[in-house]
């Protein structure tokens, strides 16, 4: 009988150490395909206006490709469970979403930046649970928190070097459709560094595996654990939301063009705690485990909530709970991949993984909309007010499931 992966692991003398060659790719995939998509992304609202797009494009490009990018998770990850290979389709995800940023640059009107995004966006949906399944079967359990913490750093050192980037660029006088297509270097290294880097691990197909049937074979505490990622999830908004608080809170004293850029910087130091932290607390879980970390996160999210629902014009409260919302998130991003690691079969990790990352895309929609028309209509206490309860029901929905 042909010995799985994981088995293999077993039958050996001494466990594979935690960085190694697999783990290092797709650290640097994710270092240069999030820098090329910062970059993009930091380019993407002047771009729209040059091509005279109205107000609400950005929403609906953000919307769409959103929304097409979750679905494509949720299938991708369970057909690479079916046909048992992972590697050809994960770089094809890469470089569909390296072709499709730079291609913005040939674009003369704004549903063209749309068609593009959604092609983009699906080549990024594709990646995420085919690489984090790849990564379980790259180490041993017990550093699955290093592994994922180690990833998550190089993802948000690409975003705190993309921004920059595109800062450059621009002071630089380049011209946007020039600096958009210097995108697409930073996305074909990504996808070079997964093809010459990664192997795959030998794992037998299972044809006769089913759609819904995958789902329901799913473990019962995996499905718990993902109705509590699913709680958090509906209060979870994107963070654009805490830049457009502090700018609002900063006008008066201020004014808008200086409180714009110091929001811009706060957020800044956000990423590069968020950088900071998320090695340390997935090296911290493999000690003493992952869930109460996790539920931490949570409870700190919803703490963010209410100091950003309390108005302040002080730099240094702001400053404070935009290093919080890096803590917070730094803790969330590693340990809900970590902890779904644990939790998930090996012959359904790419269905699973496709389903916590589909669950994690609709929250952040729906809780994105629902809490900026609760700040519109109401006020934004009531908005952040809903994130926090949210946030910190799933945490304790989180803490009380059974180990």
């Amino acid at each position: 009988m042909k010995q799985t992966p994981t088995a293999e692991r077993a039958t050996q003398g001494k466990q594979p150490r935690w960085l190694n060659r697999n783990i290092f790719a797709f650290g640097m995939a994710s270092l240069f395909s999030d820098m090329g998509h910062e970059t993009a992304t930091a380019l993407l609202p002047a771009f729209l206006a040059l091509l005279g797009a109205p107000p609400f494009a950005l929403g609906v490009i953000e919307g769409v490709a959103d929304s097409l990018s979750s679905l494509v998770k949720l299938f991708m990850g369970w057909y690479s469970d079916r046909i048992g290979k992972r590697k050809f389709l994960l770089v094809l995800g890469y470089v569909a979403t390296g072709i499709g940023k730079p291609a913005f640059a040939f674009a003369t009107m704004w549903w063209h930046v749309l068609v593009l995004r959604a092609f983009s966006w699906m080549g990024r949906g594709t990646r995420g649970p085919l690489r984090d399944a790849m990564m379980t079967e790259s180490v041993s359990p017990d550093a699955y928190g290093r592994a994922f913490g180690f990833e998550r750093t190089m993802d948000t050192l690409g975003a705190i070097i993309g921004p920059a980037v595109a800062s450059l660029l621009l002071a630089c006088h380049v011209p946007l459709r020039t600096a958009l297509l210097l995108t697409f270097f930073p996305g074909m290294l990504a996808a070079v560094a997964v093809v010459g880097l990664v192997r795959e691990p030998i794992r037998s197909a299972n044809h006769n595996l089913k759609f819904f049937t995958s789902l329901k074979q799913l473990p019962r505490a995996f499905k718990s654990y993902v109705g509590c990622v699913g709680i958090f999830g509906l209060g979870n908004f994107a963070h654009t939301l805490l830049i457009l608080r502090a700018i609002e809170l900063l006008t008066g004293p201020m004014g808008k063009a200086h409180a714009s850029a110091v929001a811009v910087l706060l957020y800044t130091v956000h990423n590069i705690v968020y950088a900071a932290v998320s090695y340390p607390v997935g090296a911290l879980s493999d000690r003493i485990g992952k869930r109460g970390l996790l539920g931490l996160g949570y409870v700190l999210f919803g703490l963010m909530c209410c100091g950003f629902a309390i108005p302040t014009h002080s730099v240094i409260a702001l400053g404070a709970l935009f290093i919080l919302a890096g803590v917070y998130i730094g803790i969330i991003d590693a340990m809900e991949r970590a902890m779904a690691a644990d939790l998930l079969p090996e012959e359904l990790r790419g269905t699973g993984f496709g389903v916590l990352a589909t669950v994690n895309g609709v929250g952040d929609l729906v809780s994105s909309v629902v809490v900026g028309a609760l700040w519109t209509s109401v006020s934004p206490v009531a908005g952040f007010g809903y994130a926090a309860t949210l946030a910190i029901t799933g945490g304790v929905a989180l803490l009380r499931l059974r180990r």
